[in-house]
């Protein structure tokens, strides 16, 4: 139906490569409606980022692959920092506060007893 992996790697590759021509053409604080919703570009970009570096990490779970690059998954933490109103554990890499803060990876009782009430919110996201 997709091609297999191959296939939908070049669809995607394609897509985000139309977005950037896109988002250079605007002002990152333009506003554009997606999914009945209105961002900014610059919001639309991350979340672009987002999805793509978690969605990355999905697929490196059974696959023997890299896992997302630097910059994204300092993006994930970023936005998921946001979300929380404050930092993440130090402790945690970037790899591990994006498993952790969709819901992907639980919390450990460290992880619990170190954000204290800011627990309960998680996942951040899912």
């Amino acid at each position: 139906m997709h091609g297999g992996l191959p296939g939908i790697a070049g669809r995607y590759a394609e897509t985000s490569a139309a977005a950037l021509v896109a988002a250079a053409r605007v002002e990152p604080t333009d506003l554009i409606g997606t999914q009945g919703r209105v961002l900014s570009v610059a919001d639309f970009l991350s979340t672009l980022t987002v999805e793509a570096a978690v969605h990355h990490l999905d697929l490196v779970v059974r696959l023997d692959r890299p896992g997302p690059a630097a910059g994204p998954l300092a993006e994930v933490r970023r936005v998921l920092e946001g979300l929380l109103g404050g930092p993440l554990p130090a402790r945690w890499d970037d790899a591990t506060s994006a498993r952790r803060g969709t819901g992907r990876e639980p919390l450990t009782d460290q992880d619990r007893a170190e954000l204290g009430a800011s627990a309960a919110a998680f996942p951040l996201f899912g």
